[in-house]
């Protein structure tokens, strides 16, 4: 789109609240969910706003230059790139990451993992955890449980170069890297620790569905973050079955799943001797995170 074209029709420059309403509409216009929001996104991310500086200044002047940005985030938002991607960072939990386009985009779904296992060790808050994540991606998870637990360490293993690359910016974006160390391999073959919390968002699309997610899932996700083979449960066969070496009874594991497959990775853990401690509804209301430790359930 050009907002340029729009400015040569009148006689002043857009407002900031007025080329917010023009994306939108152009966005709407294409389909795209969220258009009022994501308009704003990229609108303070084009002049340099925050929320604040934008609630302040709605009709403030468009600069030919942020209308020149805003009309190329526009377009792109309009071929449905995700807005983190166009602006190379996600707001997750309450840290600023950066989107790499190796890694699968952090979602507000994955904020229920976080929270699950944050409640399971809220009474060890203080103490020197042992965290592993595994198929780290971004480094989300291990980021924002170690910003909530100032004594734990973190190994996060991820088979991707990049998406290890990733994970080690982020730690070090978010000032973590002292507590945590970057494993390139497959899951948890290469390491013998015991650790204290086991979490994991490993690829759980079906393979025959990955064709019909949302363009901005298919198109720019990488697909070894999203395939989890012909009835999307063979990576939390590959991760389970290899638990019971790193961990002990006070352990907790905690799944991010697909929405409709709660009972299926619980069959799964109990075949391995795990007993499963919660199983945790998302923002939407779907079963999207199961937990559990070895041996019999906590009282």
């Amino acid at each position: 789109m050009s907002l340029g074209a729009r400015k040569a029709a009148t006689s002043d420059p857009l407002t900031r609240a007025q080329a917010i309403a023009t994306v939108a509409d152009y966005l709407d216009a294409r389909g795209v969910d969220g258009a009022q929001e994501d308009a704003r996104a990229l609108l303070r991310a084009a002049a340099g706003l925050t929320r604040l500086e934008l609630a302040m200044t709605p009709r403030a002047p468009l600069s030919q230059e942020e209308a020149r940005a805003l009309s190329r985030y526009a377009a792109r938002r309009a071929a449905r790139e995700p807005v983190s991607r166009i602006l190379g960072e996600r707001g997750f939990w309450t840290l600023d990451l950066a989107v790499a386009p190796s890694v699968l985009d952090p979602r507000p779904d994955t904020e229920t993992l976080v929270e699950t296992a944050l409640r399971f060790v809220a009474e060890r808050r203080d103490a020197p955890l042992s965290i592993l994540d595994l198929g780290a991606g971004s480094g989300a998870i291990a980021c924002a449980l170690l910003s909530e637990l100032p004594a734990a360490r973190a190994v996060a293993v991820d088979l991707s170069q990049d998406a290890c690359a990733a994970t080690a910016a982020n730690l070090a974006r978010c000032g973590l890297s002292d507590r945590a160390a970057v494993v390139r391999g497959r899951w948890a073959e290469a390491l013998q620790a015991r650790f204290d919390l086991v979490v994991s968002n490993p690829p759980y699309v079906r393979t025959e569905d990955i064709a019909g997610l949302d363009p901005e899932v298919r198109l720019h996700d990488p697909a070894l973050a999203l395939d989890g083979g012909s009835d999307g449960l063979e990576r939390y066969r590959e991760i389970i079955g290899d638990l019971p070496r790193l961990i002990d009874e006070d352990t907790v594991v905690v799944f991010e799943i697909g929405f409709d497959q709660a009972a299926s990775v619980a069959a799964l853990m109990e075949a391995e001797g795990f007993k499963i401690e919660r199983v945790t509804r998302d923002f939407g209301g779907h079963e999207r995170v199961v937990a559990a430790r070895l041996g019999p359930p906590r009282p």
